[in-house]
């Protein structure tokens, strides 16, 4: 299958803006209740944009939200078990999610899969009082009932489409690109 890339949706400054917009959004959704509030971001760069938007909060309200990371990847419903390349990354919730607002962050949202299934590994590690979703992308195609309380933007794509998030912190660059392949 081959892939081109068609168009940049997000650049480095569009990517910041969008996250302080989320912190902002966060604040105002979430001010009665800041003391319970944590931040999970879903691996592989979901997590790193969970720590910018603790970084945002702290900027802005001057208030330190804790921040862990949830690998999902044995929770998904679609994973080959058989197939020898499979990945488990560490899951690192450095607090109690028992009675927590949890804010999960991911780079896209799609399917709905992933966070599905993020909400099902999040369950295994207690009880939160509440479950928001925060997506830097959403690109539609939704295949289960989930939709982000906070999105940075709205892309939409064709299935034979992806969105692929670049961040500094893994590529040396902030960037959101559509590929499209010839499949």
């Amino acid at each position: 299958m081959k892939m081109r890339e068609k168009a940049q949706v997000m650049n480095a400054e569009d990517i910041r803006r969008a996250l302080v917009r989320i912190a902002h959004e966060i604040l105002e959704r979430n001010y009665q209740h800041i003391a319970e509030l944590v931040l999970v971001g879903v691996k592989s760069r979901g997590d790193i944009l969970a720590h910018r938007i603790a970084q945002n909060l702290e900027r802005i309200e001057n208030i330190n939200v804790p921040v862990g990371a949830i690998d999902v990847t044995l929770y998904r419903d679609d994973i080959n078990l058989h197939e020898p390349q499979i990945q488990v990354n560490s899951t690192e919730l450095p607090f109690d999610v028992t009675a927590k607002r949890v804010i999960l962050v991911d780079e896209v949202l799609y399917t709905g899969r992933t966070t599905r299934a993020s909400m099902d590994a999040l369950m295994d590690f207690g009880r939160p009082a509440a479950i928001q979703l925060a997506a830097l992308v959403d690109r539609g195609h939704r295949e289960l009932p989930i939709s982000a309380d906070y999105i940075g933007k709205n892309v939409p794509t064709s299935r034979k489409e992806f969105v692929r998030v670049q961040l500094v912190e893994e590529h040396g660059v902030d960037s959101a690109m559509i590929y499209e392949t010839d499949a």
